[in-house]
């Protein structure tokens, strides 16, 4: 992943659907992957317009992570802290109802469908859909719909934050509001370049400064509010026209000039979930298939 996530300290299937807003939800990270693959796929004089089109990829590439990033981020939340053992033995007597709390949660059918883990929904389980993709063909518009998109993001990830405790889902919403800064940054200036307009200066949208929440201060520390990567060791750098080029940090941020960096960030190691037999995650008696699985895992060395 893009970077590792802490331990949620509790189980809290309600955090976990609030984070699903920023997984399905209108402005949510599916709605930027899905805007911005679809534009890079129909984009017009792709090779006439290099530093444009380079620059939308890119970003999709990156939408992508966003959105392994919050969908871990939702299965962790419902999972609960590592208990120790959770996968050993059956799932003992489940004639008590040993959920019976779950019904009452605001996304009953994450647990009942899902086993807890995430799905393309926002935080009342209505689907995300293709309605919530803008591909016009005309970049001016594409351009300015998207840096709409991520102010929007913005809005929502702070609402989301604003009602977290836990420092999962906080950790989500830190890293996602520096890096969608970014974005709505880079769209600005490449409305800038085509129309002259400063777009630039309607930043930050909404007008709360990064540098009051916690959660950002290690990414603004490492000057990741002043990159943008090229997910690729070959293609996009021309996007350092727009996003480069003497281009500098927006005030309220650390100073610094812009950069563009080849390939992707470092990341941190993805969150192995613990099992929970009675639920059936993997199955209710998982020692068998962790034989099985071991057995072929020795055969494929």
């Amino acid at each position: 992943m893009q970077i590792e996530l802490p331990a949620p300290l509790k189980q809290d299937a309600n955090a976990a659907a609030a984070l699903q807003e920023l997984l399905g939800g209108k402005y949510g990270e599916m709605s930027t992957l899905g805007n911005y693959m679809f534009q890079s796929f129909n984009f017009r004089s792709k090779s006439k317009l290099r530093p444009f089109y380079s620059l939308v990829a890119a970003i999709t590439a990156e939408e992508l992570g966003h959105v392994e990033l919050v969908s871990n981020g939702v299965a962790m939340l419902a999972n609960g802290p590592d208990t120790g053992g959770g996968d050993t033995g059956d799932g003992g007597d489940i004639s008590g109802a040993p959920f019976e709390n779950m019904k009452d949660v605001r996304l009953a059918g994450a647990f009942f469908s899902n086993g807890g883990g995430a799905m393309p929904v926002n935080s009342n389980a209505q689907s995300w859909n293709a309605d919530m993709v803008t591909t016009t063909g005309n970049v001016v518009v594409d351009l300015l719909h998207n840096f709409h998109l991520e102010c929007g993001a913005r809005l929502h990830k702070l609402r989301v934050y604003e009602t977290l405790t836990d420092p999962t889902g906080r950790e989500v919403c830190g890293y996602l509001l520096v890096r969608g800064s970014v974005h709505a940054h880079a769209y600005a200036l490449a409305l800038k370049k085509i129309t002259g307009v400063e777009l630039e200066k309607f930043l930050p949208t909404p007008n709360i400064p990064l540098d009051k929440i916690p959660e950002c201060q290690k990414y603004l520390a490492e000057g990741s509010h002043r990159r943008l990567y090229t997910f690729s060791p070959d293609d996009y750098g021309e996007m350092a026209g727009i996003w480069g080029n003497g281009e500098v940090a927006l005030p309220n941020d650390p100073p610094g000039e812009l950069e563009i960096v080849d390939g992707m960030p470092e990341g941190g190691k993805i969150h192995q979930l613990t099992g929970v037999p009675s639920a059936f995650t993997p199955d209710y008696a998982p020692e068998e298939m962790f034989e099985i699985a071991e057995k072929l895992y020795k055969k494929s060395r």
